[in-house]
């Protein structure tokens, strides 16, 4: 699709048909008699695709006459050079421009021009300082004037801005000056190049990628929909700074503060002598605390003090990115003239619950328990990969045994996850086609939430049963819970499962953005773009290329399918940095890397790789807003229960102020462990080499807070379980509580509406009225001049009380 002036070129797919099947949009079809010769079954086929063919045609036969009834005007190209594409010219006459835009309340500038007074002091101070982060577009100069807008109505029409010519009113927008040239075909191919140009080199350009992107043009040459999804990624992505920022100084204080972190180093001290349970039936034998020295320091680096903060700070971060976004979009409003702008979309029918319950809900579920039954598939295998190495490996390689099981797992369920991606996108799009929505929008929210719900679940399952469920729910030595008949729950490490969450999450982040960036947003459209120029010969290809119009070429180019891949594929992200940001604080810097490069590659993929899409109003990004408040409060919980159940945080606290005797961690180790008599074990779950650390072993340890076999109530929860578990649930309704009413008051605290355009909006409103006053006595004046005979009192009464209805 080319848009020319007021024309607008569409492809048509064309067949070569037969004399025969011309007249069946005349006559009524009459079936084929096959040859006696002819293959019946070859004649049914192609008797098939008869029908097929001239169903197409009468389809676009009535679309068309549809639209000739709207008063739109066609033009078929002929001599088309493509095979089996033909285009079609739909030209809209100027009264069909003035209806539409009466109906959809367009707004267009008026010869009126008002000053912008407020902050000209502070935008010109920003403007200086930014200036070398600014694209080189020439629209990034403070406008100290603006045209005043209305929405357009043909009555009033001799308002608007441009009086050179009628055809300049719906091409350009407010920001135009008013010396434009005049609007030939020609020049406006010509504007049109040129913004794509200006695009290519200040827009879709990785060298560029410390500058801010040229909204406004971006807004005009894709439309408004287009441009806010730009705008908020870059918001996004501005936002991230602070947060990589911070997050890097979390780490960066758990690396320096890992030497001195007690109990690291009790775990990593020999003269401790501690010696643990097995890890497995059979295969595993008992091991040494200090072989865990490794894993147990790096834990630290996640999980330290610093940790609460940092999520605090993201659940306060995530508000003011929600509110800088919305005073952001209510910014761009006011300057593309949409604040007054209503989708006229809506559904007649709605479908009730019980419509829609048995459509879909049944086969999300099911799509759900697929998604349990995967995690669980990598949970076997995690089980059963581990127990095969230590019955397999050397000792001296059963110490790197847990990293490698740990890694693998994670690249599996990665891979797994983009798989699923695509199948539940499909599925998604079905049950939302078995719905048939009335309107567009009503199909883009339904088949968005849908995915969103399938998506959603598929990243993060993996995530949330590696933070809650992993090593909660294996009972103890000598009374294990078993699954598929001999296979062991997993446990998870001494220093917990805040690792091995930091690594699933970090796989897949990486991954996903590097694999889903890299092969399905390059390579799969280049590949297909390749596919395509191999249909036609070199030599061929070569001669169209000089003969080929513009809308022509355009052809070869990927269809536009629409923003919500994009949005998808942030939001996940947006879950990702939020959600569990306490386990992996170095997230908001992996998002930020991703992003510049993101915005840049879409960019570039929008200017050279697709199809120029439709231009779409839109004055916000629907129910994106809507889910990404839902994540950032329900990333306070999430947050919440990762610091108290699956970090030790909860528990060294509890033990410093409760069981130290000295209020320090000294011991702490020791006062995690408890323990088993060897005797104990069930038959046939004891090591098959006992002696493997060179000493009979009589008890061992393990990670609880049970009784030790030796009490009365042998291995019972202990009352220091009781008290962690207490302390645990405390700190999450206090966490919980105090950070969501601090992110409310700092919801309050900002207004939707900056000042300064709030101001402007009501001194529009007011100007407005003051210009139709003005030409409505403008008008009453040549009346009277004309035709000087006194007029009745009570015209001039209803005169008089609707203009002071008017002011008002």
């Amino acid at each position: 699709r080319e848009t020319k002036g007021r024309k607008t070129v569409m492809p048509q797919s064309t067949h070569k048909q037969s004399s025969k099947s011309c007249l069946c949009c005349r006559f009524k079809r009459e079936p084929k008699i096959p040859p006696a010769h002819e293959d019946p079954e070859l004649a049914a086929q192609e008797q098939r695709l008869d029908y097929h063919a001239d169903d197409q045609r009468l389809r676009r036969e009535e679309f068309e006459e549809n639209l000739r009834e709207m008063g739109l005007e066609m033009e078929k190209e002929e001599g088309t050079k493509l095979p089996g594409v033909g285009f079609l010219k739909i030209h809209a006459p100027w009264d069909v421009l003035c209806r539409e835009a009466e109906f959809m309340k367009l707004k267009m500038p008026t010869t009126k021009v008002y000053c912008l007074e407020s902050y000209q002091k502070v935008n010109m101070f920003l403007q200086k300082v930014t200036a070398p982060l600014q694209p080189k577009v020439g629209e990034n100069q403070t406008e100290n004037e603006k045209h005043l807008s209305y929405p357009f109505s043909r009555e009033k029409q001799h308002l608007a801005k441009y009086i050179m010519g009628k055809s300049h009113l719906f091409i350009f927008d407010g920001q135009t000056s008013a010396n434009q040239p005049e609007s030939h075909p020609i020049v406006m191919y010509l504007i049109l190049v040129l913004s794509l140009q200006i695009l290519y080199e200040q827009w879709a350009s990785y060298s560029i990628f410390y500058k801010y992107q040229p909204i406004g043009l971006v807004r005009k040459y894709f439309g408004e929909k287009v441009g806010l999804y730009f705008a908020w990624l870059g918001v996004y992505t501005q936002m991230l700074i602070p947060a990589a920022i911070v997050g890097v100084i979390v780490f960066l204080y758990g690396c320096a503060t890992v030497d001195n972190n007690i109990p690291s180093m009790e775990v990593c001290d020999e003269r401790n002598n501690i010696t643990m349970c097995p890890m497995c039936d059979r295969a595993c034998s008992y091991w040494k605390l200090v072989t865990a020295c490794g894993t147990a320091r790096a834990s630290h680096l996640f999980d330290n003090a610093a940790t609460v903060f940092f999520a605090i700070f993201m659940a306060l971060w995530a508000t003011m990115f929600m509110e800088h976004w919305k005073r952001r979009q209510m910014r761009l409003n006011y300057v593309w003239d949409m604040t007054s702008f209503e989708d006229g979309e809506a559904e007649n029918v709605k479908l009730t619950c019980r419509d829609r319950m048995p459509a879909y809900m049944t086969i999300i579920t099911m799509m759900i328990f697929v998604t349990l039954a995967i995690v669980f598939g990598v949970v076997l295998y995690r089980v059963s990969i581990m127990t095969a190495l230590h019955m397999s490996s050397t000792p001296t390689f059963r110490t790197n045994i847990r990293a490698t099981v740990k890694t693998t797992a994670a690249i599996i369920n990665l891979i797994i996850i983009i798989i699923m991606d695509e199948v539940y996108g499909a599925i998604a799009r079905w049950l939302t086609i078995m719905e048939v929505p009335k309107t567009d929008k009503s199909f883009e929210e339904r088949l968005i939430f849908k995915t969103f719900i399938l998506k959603f679940a598929n990243a993060f399952t993996p995530i949330v049963y590696l933070a809650f469920f992993r090593g909660r729910i294996i009972g103890r030595p000598g009374k294990y819970l078993y699954v598929m008949g001999s296979y062991r729950m997993e446990e998870c490490a001494h220093a917990g499962c805040l690792m091995e969450l930091c690594i699933q999450l970090c796989i897949t982040m990486l991954g996903k953005q590097l694999i889903q960036n890299n092969l399905f947003e390059i390579g799969v459209p280049k590949l297909k773009k390749m596919l395509r120029q191999r249909k036609i010969d070199k030599n061929h290809q070569e001669e169209l290329n000089r003969t080929l119009h513009r809308h022509e070429k355009d052809h070869f180019l990927g269809p536009f399918v629409g923003l919500n891949p994009e949005y998808m594929e942030m939001i996940i992200q947006f879950g990702m940095v939020t959600l569990f940001v306490a386990s992996f604080p170095l997230a908001p810097l992996f998002a930020l890397l991703n992003n510049v490069i993101e915005i840049r590659l879409d960019a570039k993929k929008f200017v050279t790789e697709l199809r120029r899409p439709i231009a779409v109003r839109a004055k916000d990004i629907g129910i994106w807003y809507t889910l990404l408040r839902g994540i950032s409060k329900v990333a306070v919980i999430v947050n919440a229960f990762v610091i108290s159940f699956t970090s030790d945080f909860i528990p060294r606290l509890v033990y410093q102020h409760m069981y130290s005797p000295d209020g320090t961690l000294h011991g702490f180790v020791n006062h995690t462990l408890s323990y088993f008599n060897v005797s104990h074990f069930q038959p046939g779950t004891e090591p098959m080499v006992p002696m493997h650390l060179g000493y009979k072993v009589d008890v061992c340890r393990y990670k609880d807070y049970r009784d030790p076999p030796w009490s009365d109530t042998p291995y019972e929860f202990s009352r220091e379980f009781w008290a962690i578990l207490a302390a645990r649930l405390a700190f999450v309704i206090v966490f919980q509580n105090v950070v969501m009413l601090m992110s409310d008051f700092v919801d309050w605290l900002i207004p939707d509406i900056p000042k300064d355009i709030s101001i402007q909006i009501h001194k529009e409103r007011n100007l407005v009225v003051e210009l139709f006053m003005k030409q409505e006595r403008g008008k009453k004046y040549r009346n009277t001049v004309r035709d000087p005979s006194p007029q009745p009192l009570r015209s001039n009464y209803q005169y008089h009380a609707v203009s002071s209805l008017g002011t008002k």
